[in-house]
């Protein structure tokens, strides 16, 4: 059955599903286990407005595992965090407690950078 859209949306007329299909069709992420996964833990002051920000990169897992790690980190170090694009970054200086969660739940880290 074909769809009509408002002019708002900049298409006029759709034979074909719609943007929610097209992203069900995408590849998924693949997701390997923790100790494949090379991941470097560093503090941060670039573009924060001075604020310091403890980032840990080379994640390839899934948004899911991603959020409960977020979770574990954000708990153990009391503080805030987020996940931007396959990335964790916990608000503060938390490297040396950061490094020893993720060593223990089995990921290969290291710190990266120096002071």
């Amino acid at each position: 059955m074909a769809k009509r859209k408002s002019s708002g949306d900049r298409v006029a007329y759709s034979e074909f599903g719609s943007a929610a299909t097209e992203r069900a069709t995408q590849r998924a992420t693949p997701s390997r286990p923790p100790s494949e996964q090379k991941l470097r833990v560093q503090v941060s002051r670039k573009g924060r407005k001075g604020k310091t920000v403890t980032v840990i990169t080379g994640f390839e897992t899934t948004a899911d595992t991603l959020g409960a790690l977020l979770k574990t980190l954000k708990s153990r170090c009391g503080a805030g965090g987020t996940v931007k694009d396959a990335t964790v970054e916990i608000q503060g200086d938390h490297a040396q407690t950061i490094l020893q969660v993720l060593v223990q739940q089995g990921y290969a880290a290291k710190i990266s950078g120096g002071k």
